[in-house]
């Protein structure tokens, strides 16, 4: 019942906030890509949300722990906290003054990918039973070097940069898609530094490192 409490409150804030940050800039409801990227963003959220409370709640809870350890993820965290608080009001403002104007079939693909993310998302999460959203090795972790993980070392950090460089374009802001531009650096930081708590706490995971070269992007990091 608390998982139930917390996963529900978190998500019923989380809408609070995004409706806030978007609309709210926006100066009107009658904003369509904000509705769309709330349905797209919080549709799937619940129904996984659902999955895992039904079919893996301790998957579930270590997702909701969001508190860092590492003082190096707790600024990866607070800077990318400012990244997307600044695009989504970004993104409010340009669609109240116009600024700048997405096509609708570039909203339509970014859609697709946001969705594409979104599932390959989920498949890492069905694969790596110790994902967490904090840098720490659990007890009795082992090394996941099949699936997804035999093509890249983290396809989690490859799915949320596909899915939050599609945000701004469901928003229709270029600006804010210039301001999300970001996020894949920050995400480098962090992934530096997760590598180098797992070197040196996760058994088998330099072994694994030698296995598969590439972190997030095939043939290229």
């Amino acid at each position: 019942m608390k998982l139930l409490v917390n996963g529900l409150v978190k998500l019923i804030c989380g809408i609070a906030l995004v409706g806030l940050l978007v609309f709210l800039p926006a100066g009107t409801m009658n904003y369509l890509n904000g509705w769309l990227l709330c349905a797209l963003l919080f549709v799937p959220m619940l129904i996984l949300g659902a999955v895992l409370f039904l079919k893996a709640p301790d998957l579930l809870k270590k997702r909701l722990d969001t508190k860092e350890k590492e003082a190096t993820q707790k600024g990866v965290v607070a800077f990318s906290g400012l990244i997307f608080l600044a695009g989504f009001i970004i993104a409010g403002l340009d669609h109240r003054f116009s600024w700048t104007k997405v096509h609708m079939a570039v909203v339509v693909v970014a859609s697709v990918l946001f969705l594409l993310s979104y599932a390959l998302y989920a498949e890492v999460m069905r694969e790596n039973v110790y994902l967490s959203r904090t840098i720490k090795v659990h007890e009795g972790q082992k090394v996941v070097s099949t699936g997804l993980y035999g093509i890249v070392r983290h396809p989690m950090y490859m799915a949320t940069v596909v899915m939050f460089l599609s945000i701004p374009l469901v928003l229709g802001s270029w600006i804010a898609f210039a301001v999300f531009l970001a996020y894949p650096f920050v995400i480098a930081v962090r992934i530096k530094n997760e590598e180098e708590v797992l070197s040196n706490e996760l058994e088998g995971y330099k072994e694994y490192k030698e296995k598969v070269k590439y972190r997030m992007i095939p043939y290229i990091w």
